[in-house]
């Protein structure tokens, strides 16, 4: 059975990857497949944390997209798109600086998929006033939010699950990783004019008509973005106290959507209307063909066979974990990986207690989990998020587009991360 689910994954993949097919209908037709086959069954695909379907994305994924479109009413964005646009002078590059800068920060205090949902609506808007394509921002946004999410507990999903099995704390994520993170987001940004080059030309008079807009006359009701900003704060609030409240992220953002929903008194089309309905079910299709590769052992041998490459050297084990995380998390969705990997490091640590800090095993997981992410298009959930969104804007970005970029990005964090870890837990450990 395990050449047949990866089989199927290997031809969903290659259909995705070929932009020719709704990538929607091709993970749903994967999903079947191995449904009625039956490879996975439905309590595999419903309840199991392992193999099923990650009801915590979903939810958390519906809840926030509810949120933005009851703050979509108000015209905030548009008042944050031209704040943004005025500040930057117009400057195409000064303005993808800024909201990178931006989306990495928040996505290290929040989640990375809560991030680009609140800065996208922004960018289209500001893209759209200066007359200039959306998608090499959206994606220098995606890459930036998988980025510096690394850098906390809370900012990426696979962190969670990875300290939850290493019995590691917040301050233990945001002193080992926050500093590789600022050296790879300083890089990220030089690199920005040469990774996407033609991106930033823009018509001196849309420039102009953009700087001379009063952005306070872009807010069409107050009582409601009051209402918005008290609930955006006690979500956001509740994500970064998880550990305290033991309250799961999708839960906090459906009360909040619930709350909106109630207070705001708008129509179900309004506050509906943001809801990427074809990304989620990409979701639970993805989730269903992932979930079969874990249930039949293929995510599991893969793991093993990078494992056992490393023969008991710390250093080696370490640049293994790294670069299998970074090229299979990047191919099969970080969290699945994450989730069968975590097991596996458990094990080795103590197992090379005697070679120095075992510890830097769970730095290489994390780094090469989340940084992984940036690989494909569909590496990270925060990239379909940003691929749906670019859809619905008429503005599609393809898997090759995204992805071409994302080698690129991935390969730079790759070797950074691979020197620092050296550096720092071998040559001055």
């Amino acid at each position: 059975m395990s050449v047949v689910a990866l089989s199927v994954f290997v031809v969903a993949y290659a259909l995705i990857a070929s932009d020719r097919f709704n990538k929607t209908l091709v993970a749903l037709a994967g999903a079947a497949v191995v449904v009625a086959l039956p490879i996975i069954n439905s309590e595999d695909v419903f309840f199991s944390h392992e193999t099923g379907i990650d009801w915590d994305v979903i939810f958390l994924l519906l809840g926030m997209m509810i949120i933005v479109s009851v703050l979509r009413q108000t015209g905030v964005f548009e008042y944050v798109a031209i704040w943004a646009a005025k500040r930057a002078r117009g400057s195409p590059l000064r303005i993808m600086i800024l909201l990178v800068v931006v989306t990495a920060i928040a996505s290290a205090l929040l989640d990375n998929v809560t991030t680009v949902m609140l800065i996208a609506p922004v960018t289209l808007l500001v893209c759209d006033r200066l007359a200039i394509n959306a998608a090499p921002f959206l994606m220098a946004e995606a890459f930036a939010s998988n980025i510096g999410g690394t850098a906390t507990l809370v900012g990426d999903p696979p962190n969670i699950v990875i300290a939850s099995k290493g019995g590691l704390t917040f301050n233990d994520f945001l002193v080992n990783l926050a500093p590789i993170v600022i050296i790879v987001m300083a890089v990220l940004i030089l690199m920005l004019p040469r990774l996407f080059p033609g991106a930033f030309a823009v018509d001196p008079a849309r420039v102009a008509d953009v700087m001379s807009l009063e952005e306070k006359e872009a807010i069409r009701d107050h009582g409601l973005l009051i209402k918005c900003g008290v609930v955006l704060v006690m979500v956001f609030a509740a994500f970064v106290a998880n550990s305290v409240i033991h309250m799961q992220p999708s839960m906090v953002a459906l009360l909040g959507a619930g709350a909106l929903i109630v207070t705001s008194r708008l129509d179900h089309s309004e506050y509906l209307s943001s809801v990427e309905w074809d990304t989620l079910l990409f979701f639970v299709g993805l989730f269903i063909m992932v979930g079969a590769l874990v249930k039949t052992g293929v995510v599991e041998q893969l793991a093993q066979m990078a494992v056992t490459a490393t023969r008991g050297n710390t250093l080696l084990a370490t640049m293994v974990i790294l670069a299998a995380s970074l090229v299979i998390s990047g191919i099969v969705n970080n969290v699945p990986y994450a989730a069968t990997m975590t097991p596996i490091v458990a094990s080795l640590v103590p197992a090379l207690a005697d070679q120095g800090n075992p510890e830097v095993l769970w730095w290489a997981l994390a780094l090469g989990t989340d940084f992984g992410g940036n690989l494909t298009a569909i590496g990270a959930s925060a990239n379909v998020v940003i691929l749906g969104v670019a859809k619905r804007a008429d503005n599609p970005i393809s898997f090759w587009q995204f992805t071409r970029k994302g080698i690129v990005v991935t390969t730079m964090s790759a070797v950074l991360a691979a020197i620092y870890l050296w550096v720092r837990y071998f040559v001055l450990s």
